[in-house]
């Protein structure tokens, strides 16, 4: 159950992990599910992993979605759908990309990734009928880019996936949080990680929440947990010497 002790746990957990992992204490960051609501104290005003990392190391912190077979980052996270269109900018954009473009080569070995971005509207605004986002800011954006970078899109996120499009590139990056975690869940669900892209340090976490539905009763998978502790440990050995303690 959600409750007082146990989101003064999780706080305690992260910020004294982080502080080892600052510290040069341990080598890479795996954490457990947290609830946003219970973690959230006067002492700890973020809304999650990602936006207090972001706070405490080095770079720019973006949720990054990864299996075997497919990599989705966010262009936005915990935002409402009303908030989305008024944080879409080319600044966002570019930065975004430029993080995936690194953490491909630095995390994973892929020294030329071809990346795909999913549209802001849906049929990506069918010529402005739907939306003028996508051709006022979006698209402009991923021209310009396309001299730096191998981007290839907007897509339209409801066929994207379906037709095995995704299959064809390194990395997605999607609009909004549910555009690119509902069809990541859908097709990975379980062997998935959460990857924190884009800081000096390796954290990984499982790709599901903390399932209070389910507590006790026998049927809770680990699969994600141990791929996220692998995960933890490849891309340290990847990007990093590992220090002996």
């Amino acid at each position: 159950k959600s409750n007082e002790s146990g989101g003064q746990l999780s706080r305690e957990s992260l910020t004294t992990a982080s502080s080892f992992l600052k510290a040069n204490k341990i080598d890479a960051l795996v954490t457990a599910p947290i609830n946003k609501k219970n973690i959230l104290h006067e002492s700890f005003d973020f809304m999650g992993h990602t936006d207090f990392l972001n706070k405490t190391f080095d770079g720019e912190a973006m949720m990054f979605m990864v299996s075997q077979d497919l990599k989705i980052a966010l262009l936005t996270e915990h935002i409402s759908i009303d908030k989305i269109t008024e944080n879409v900018s080319k600044d966002l954009i570019e930065k975004k990309i430029k993080t995936i473009d690194i953490s491909m080569k630095k995390d994973f070995g892929i020294q030329r990734p071809k990346i795909a971005i999913l549209s802001i509207n849906p049929h990506a605004g069918d010529d402005g009928i739907i939306g003028n986002q996508d051709q006022e800011i979006l698209i402009p954006a991923l021209k310009e880019l396309s001299e730096s970078y191998l981007i290839f899109g907007p897509f339209p996120s409801d066929s994207f996936f379906g037709s095995d499009l995704y299959k064809k590139y390194d990395a997605i990056l999607a609009i909004y949080h549910d555009q690119g975690l509902i069809p990541f869940k859908t097709i990975a669900f379980g062997n998935g990680v959460n990857f924190t892209a884009g800081l000096d340090i390796v954290r990984t976490s499982p790709d599901h929440g903390t399932g209070f539905d389910i507590a006790g009763k026998g049927i809770a998978q680990s699969q994600s947990m141990i791929e996220a502790i692998k995960a933890a440990i490849e891309m340290n050995k990847d990007s990093r010497l590992l220090n002996t303690h």
